[in-house]
């Protein structure tokens, strides 16, 4: 007993043994279980519930019968491994927004969006739908191969002759051992119009190929954005696609909106959609949704209401839904098969190419079963007519044989019959010798000579038979096709842009002298009278102060210059906004600049790519460079060079011209300069530049302003003690570049340095800001115009530790400030600026009536060139 027991044992290597069973089991897994064939689209389940149906005679035209009595027959006989996935994967089979064209009938609860699932199979009915008979059409002709079924008691297909593409057709999914299934569905009239294609062009293209199938069509429709991942996947077998539920705006009435979704992108569970949207609100990463209902109905079908705020934007929130719910998501192509029983990534050529070899094949054994049969019936025919014409003869030789097979081997003696023909003269009946029978015979045996003829024909010529597959592809692309129901929206994106979820809106970005940055809406500061005492913009660190503002769009493009020559670009979004009263984030945290880099002048664009708009830089120096706006198109996050400087010059301003522009050039010591764009000749885009205006002892440019050539602009002057005026620009004559300028304003203890010059047209608005960050907003037309030699008159009250910092030129906001704060009441700034205008009104009068004298009685002394 011992030595049976030790001779049955054999030592083996355990890593050596697990390696071959895991290998063994994951095979199993791949080709028996998880992955589809080329051929069908089928995996072995699916294919033995549509066989069993088919066995069961469960056919569209019979009655519903119970799930379990279909589940148990398929188990049973060919699918041992559990109810549960038999019956799972039979009621995908009958789910409309599963299946784009479903091959169960189901009666009863069979699931739904909201991921319910099906009612047991003891409560739910089911058949074959019409489409699924072409899948098994033919399959008693000899056009595929059975096998054994597991316990060998059975036999079932290997795979279904499958008259239509099914494998792109309904698409598949699943997951094997170390390699996994996804290929979305798509519309039969497309993908039979591919097959067609690639039947008459067997070096066809993919991009000719896209020209018949456009994309998936999914059974929940909705939209599928841009084609490039659709040709990324059929080209390579991988890729990925972005889905994007269909949503419009309605108008409700009262100035309100709500968003309606109508379709869902592909396996997205509606209720888990809805509930995400709701977490969303309320933790107000969302805000602006007042209501959310799920309207759905058999009769409308997907309707989801999201009421919106009144005062809200509905497109924005909707971006926003897009990006942060599954209202958009994408789908992984990753098209793996089952080819020649080996699982292959395939391409969308190959999945098409492998379907009509494989329809090939099926038509190809049908032929030689129908011609065999064909044969078989002529062969008796033959027999029949041979009977007929000896009827007398063969009737004396049956009556005098004794037994059948004497008289079947007389006849065959004597007429040289075969013993199937001699068989069928002895079964054939008396009433088979009437004139109108024998007609029959040989009209049938002549037709089938016809067909017979046809057959070899086609068996023999391969065009033929492919002409004959594609006759029958076109017909059930005619019973059976549908339209599209999925839109592809071309030249869409890919993905949604951070810059759709903002909505646009006029900012104001402002830049500290340390280096903070922040945006603010324009609106957060309301127009005042000149004198006032302003509000504070943004709380400072000490010995910190605002030194830029821009005004530009979140959707636009902000350029930063440095000190360094370099450039960096933001989009007006990217700024962080934050409170007015907050000094905002370090630059750094938004721009990569390096250690010893600071921002020296912002300029806001709106199309980089423009060749008709110029740069001009202009330095402290007096250089002056212009350069085309379309060299500065593409900027990453580290920059690049904007200028070469010569020696330690710095850059003090850029702007945005049309390139036939007057160019106006200031100085700290009130000299400015007037020529024509034209006279500086385009750059390229590191060039140091030329002379723009010379320079006196201690004087530096402070300034750039640009004009056009109409002489309608104003010059814009403000001291660093706080005096402004304007100055019509025809007061300044046209000279050429690299003069020394003139006199544009009186420079004096009592209003300092210039800090800044700025075209004007009197219909702007204009920012001063202090080196405390107070910062008072005032119409242009409220600052006096006043000559060249003039002071200018006080904009803005400054203790005496203050001073100017920059000034920048805003759009006037249409609405009218005054009312608004007689009916809102006034804050607590605006009501001491009206208080501090008060006291110093007679000041301010007495400011005017100076400035006058001095322009009537002013020298107006000019600085030679």
């Amino acid at each position: 007993m011992a030595e049976t027991s030790e001779s049955r044992i054999n030592e083996r290597n355990i890593s050596k043994e697990m390696r071959e069973s895991f290998l063994d089991y994951a095979m199993s897994v791949i080709v028996s279980r998880a992955l589809p064939d080329v051929r069908d689209g089928l995996k072995p389940v699916h294919r033995r519930i549509l066989y069993g149906l088919n066995e069961q005679g469960m056919t569209p035209d019979k009655p519903y019968k119970k799930s379990a009595r279909i589940v148990g027959d398929v188990m049973g006989k060919y699918h041992p491994h559990g109810d549960s996935s038999i019956y799972e994967a039979m009621v995908r089979m009958a789910q409309e927004f599963s299946y784009r064209y479903p091959l169960v009938d189901g009666q009863g609860n069979f699931g739904s969006m909201d991921g319910d699932g099906a009612a047991a199979m003891r409560y739910t009915e089911a058949r074959m739908t019409k489409l699924a008979l072409e899948l098994l059409r033919d399959i008693n002709k000899d056009t595929i191969d059975f096998i054994d079924n597991y316990d060998g008691n059975e036999r079932e297909p290997s795979v279904l002759p499958s008259r239509f593409p099914n494998l792109l057709v309904n698409g598949a999914s699943g997951i094997a051992v170390g390699m996994a299934t996804n290929i979305p569905p798509h519309n039969m009239r497309e993908v039979i119009d591919g097959v067609l294609s690639l039947s008459h062009n067997p070096e066809i293209s993919t991009a000719e190929l896209m020209e018949d199938i456009q994309g998936p069509d999914f059974p929940t429709a909705g939209l599928i954005l841009g084609k490039s991942g659709i040709r990324r996947a059929y080209e390579t077998g991988r890729g990925s696609i972005m889905m994007r539920a269909k949503a419009d705006i309605e108008s409700r009435g009262g100035g309100r909106e709500r968003i309606v979704v109508t379709e869902i992108p592909f396996q997205v569970n509606k209720a888990r959609m809805i509930e995400k949207i709701a977490d969303l609100v309320r933790d107000k990463k969302i805000e602006g949704i007042t209501d959310l209902r799920d309207e759905t109905s058999l009769r409308t079908g997907v309707r989801i209401v999201i009421d919106v705020r009144k005062d809200a934007n509905a497109s924005v929130i909707l971006n926003n839904l897009y990006k942060q719910t599954p209202l958009q998501t994408s789908f992984g192509f990753n098209m793996i098969a089952l080819v020649n029983g080996r699982p292959q990534l395939i391409t969308l050529k190959e999945a098409l190419y492998h379907y009509l070899e494989h329809q090939k094949e099926v038509v190809r054994r049908r032929t030689a079963y129908n011609l065999r049969k064909a044969k078989d019936r002529a062969h008796i025919l033959e027999g029949l007519r041979i009977a007929l014409d000896h009827i007398d003869e063969i009737i004396t030789i049956i009556r005098e044989s004794e037994t059948d097979k004497v008289a079947m081997d007389s006849l065959q003696t004597r007429f040289s019959l075969s013993e199937r023909q001699a068989q069928a003269i002895l079964d054939m009946r008396l009433r088979r010798l009437t004139g109108l029978e024998r007609d029959k015979i040989e009209n049938e045996y002549n037709e089938l000579i016809a067909y017979i003829a046809e057959l070899e024909e086609i068996l023999a010529d391969e065009e033929k038979l492919l002409a004959l597959v594609r006759e029958e592809l076109t017909d059930i692309k005619e019973r059976y096709g549908d339209d599209r129901r999925t839109e592809i929206q071309l030249g869409g994106v890919d993905h949604l842009e951070d810059e759709d979820l903002i909505p646009e809106e006029q900012i104001v970005i402002s830049l500290s002298h340390n280096n903070y940055i922040k945006r603010l809406p324009v609106s957060t500061y309301r127009a005042q009278n000149r004198g006032g005492r302003g509000v504070q913009g943004m709380n400072t660190l000490e010995d910190d102060f605002v030194s830029q503002l821009v005004t530009t769009s979140t959707h636009d493009d902000v350029l930063f210059f440095t000190n360094k020559g370099r450039v960096y670009k933001l989009r007006g979004y990217e700024v962080p906004e934050l409170s007015r009263q907050s000094k905002g984030i370090p630059v750094v945290n938004a721009i990569a600049l390096e250690s010893d880099e600071v921002i020296s002048t912002m300029i806001a664009v709106k199309d980089l790519d423009s060749e008709d708009n110029f740069l001009v830089f202009v330095t402290k120096k007096g250089l002056v460079k212009r350069s085309a706006l379309s060299n500065f198109n593409r900027i990453n996050k580290n920059g690049k060079i904007a200028i070469k400087f010569r020696d330690d010059d710095e850059l003090v301003a850029v702007r945005l011209t049309d390139g036939h522009k007057h160019i106006l050039i200031g100085t700290s010591q009130a000299s400015l300069i007037r020529f024509k764009e034209t006279d500086i000749r385009a750059m390229s885009r590191i060039a140091s530049g030329v002379k723009g205006i010379s320079l006196r002892e201690d004087d530096e440019v402070i300034g750039l302003g640009v004009a056009d050539e109409d002489n309608q602009a104003e010059i814009l002057v403000v001291t660093e003690k706080g005096y402004g005026k304007r100055t019509p620009i025809g007061e300044y004559r046209l000279s050429r570049r690299a003069g020394m300028g003139i006199k544009t304003a009186n420079i004096t203890e009592r209003n300092g340095k210039l800090v800044c010059i700025a075209t004007v047209e009197g219909n702007e608005d204009v920012m001063v800001v202090t080196d405390h960050g107070v910062i008072i907003r005032m119409e242009v037309e409220d600052i006096s115009v006043n000559g060249r030699n003039t002071q200018g008159v006080r904009l803005i009250r400054l203790d005496e530790d203050q001073f100017v910092s920059t000034v920048a030129k805003v759009k006037q906001e249409p609405d009218d400030l005054e009312a608004e704060e007689q009916d809102s009441g006034m804050s607590k700034e605006v009501a001491e600026i009206d208080s501090d205008n008060a006291d110093d009104s007679k000041e301010t009068l007495r400011e005017d009536f100076m400035a006058r004298v001095e322009e009537d009685i002013a020298n107006e002394d000019e600085i030679d060139e």
